[in-house]
Order: structure tokens, then sequence, then C-alpha cells
């Protein structure tokens, strides 16, 4: 989807890390409305634990985040303006895809029963998944999976959700087909898509722009159009869109 160009993330001069250990320090960036940006970088850079911080699971050593003009994220006080898929869906084994899709339901409005019901079941269509509601995750296929936990990060309707590592563990053609939603989600909803990846094939196919943290930089260092990326004369840049392969 063409992006209107008004940000609806905006991240200034962030610090993130654990245990008093700094990731990243000095992170700006903005996301625009209607556009699939991605978090790139190297094992150990920080991508995932940005995520956290993004969504609110975790508060900033110094910076500031801007969710949709209202502010830091705040899981506490009120409706979160965002749905998230975390790494591996994070499905509850015991509960049903249709119950799984139904937790943020349950969990931030009011509706009935039936209508919770109801509506988590069209969700469920939306991603493909129509004849699976009643499946526990132990019976669905690692692409089901990933596409379950979408559907509940659309629970609530949001213009804005957070991926991480979407296509992650599946075969080239599961990937292939989880990015085509995403990007079918972006287009029809105009649904604006964050997402953490190390999966280089699908950054070419949905990102529209990618931002990529250096490891040992603690900072990013490179951001762009993908695609253009991939021909930097950074050579920090070029060995990540161009890693070399293993000897057999």
């Amino acid at each position: 989807m063409q992006s209107n160009g008004r940000p609806i993330v905006v991240v200034k001069d962030l610090t993130i890390g654990w245990d008093g250990v700094v990731l990243q320090e000095h992170v700006s960036f903005e996301v625009r409305r209607g556009e699939i940006f991605g978090i790139l970088g190297g094992s150990g850079s920080g991508k995932t634990t940005l995520l956290r911080y993004l969504v609110g699971l975790a508060q900033p050593e110094a910076g500031t985040i801007d969710i949709d003009g209202r502010g830091a994220p705040d899981l506490v006080s009120g409706l979160p303006p965002f749905g998230v898929m975390f790494q591996g869906g994070a499905l509850f084994g015991s509960m049903t895809a249709r119950e799984n899709v139904a937790l943020p339901l349950e969990e931030w409005t009011e509706l009935p029963a039936r209508a919770i019901s109801a509506i988590a079941g069209t969700k469920l269509r939306l991603v493909g998944l129509e004849g699976a509601e009643e499946k526990l995750p132990s019976e669905l296929s690692g692409g089901m999976k990933k596409r379950a936990a979408i559907a509940r990060a659309l629970a609530l309707e949001p213009e804005l959700v957070f991926l991480d590592e979407p296509s992650a563990g599946l075969d080239p053609e599961l990937g292939v087909e989880i990015d085509a939603l995403i990007k079918t989600l972006n287009e029809t909803l105009g649904l604006t898509v964050v997402l953490v990846t190390h999966e280089l094939a699908s950054v070419y196919r949905i990102a529209d722009r990618v931002i990529m943290l250096g490891r040992d930089e603690k900072r990013i260092i490179a951001a762009g159009d993908p695609r253009e990326l991939r021909d930097s004369q950074d050579p920090r840049v070029s060995s990540f869109f161009h890693p070399k392969l293993e000897e057999p």
C-alpha cells in the first residue's frame, strides 16, 4: 500500500538493553501510516528487544516512543492502539484457535460471548483458517499457527500491527504465503505493519522501508528501501544483504 507519509510511530534518541547491557542507543526513526516497515540486524543486535520496547513490555532508559500521537505504549491503563504477533506465534496450547483469537476481545471489550466468538471466527477466515476454528495449536501446522497469531493481532481492529519473525521457521513456500497474506492485509485494510525479521527474501518481497541495527555500533547503520540497501557500498550493510555461504 502507498503510505500517506504521516507517521504513526515516532522513536527519538532511544536507548534499549537489559540487565545493564546497552544494545542500542540514540535510535531514531519514524514509521509512516500504511507502510510495511522492517527492523533488520544480525544476531544479538537487539531487534526483538526493540520490539518489546515499542509495544510497552519494557521501558526505555533514555529517549521517547510515540504511538499514534498517544505517547509511549501503556498496556495497563487502556486499550493498546496496535496488535502484536510474538515470535513463534505464542498461542495458548490448551485453547482452540478461536479461543486464542477471542482473548483480546475478552480482555479489552464488554461484548457478549456470542459476538466475541463470531468476531474471532471472522478474523480466522480473514487469514485463511476457515474450518480450523476449533483446533488446538498442536493440531495446526507451523504456517497455520502463524496465521492464527496474526488473526489474534487483528482482533481489536488495529491500524498498526507488530510482527516478530512472521515467516521464520517455515519452508520457503509457506514463507511466501505468509508474506502474501501480510501484503494483502496491508493493501486491503490499510494496515501499517512493523516486522522484525532476518528473512531477506521476505524483506525484498514486502517491505517498503527498513532500518538495520548494528550490533557492534549499537545504533542504526542503514535505513531506506531494502532493494537499494542491497547495493550499498558500506561493507557492514553489504555483508548482511549478501551473506557468504558456508563451505559444505
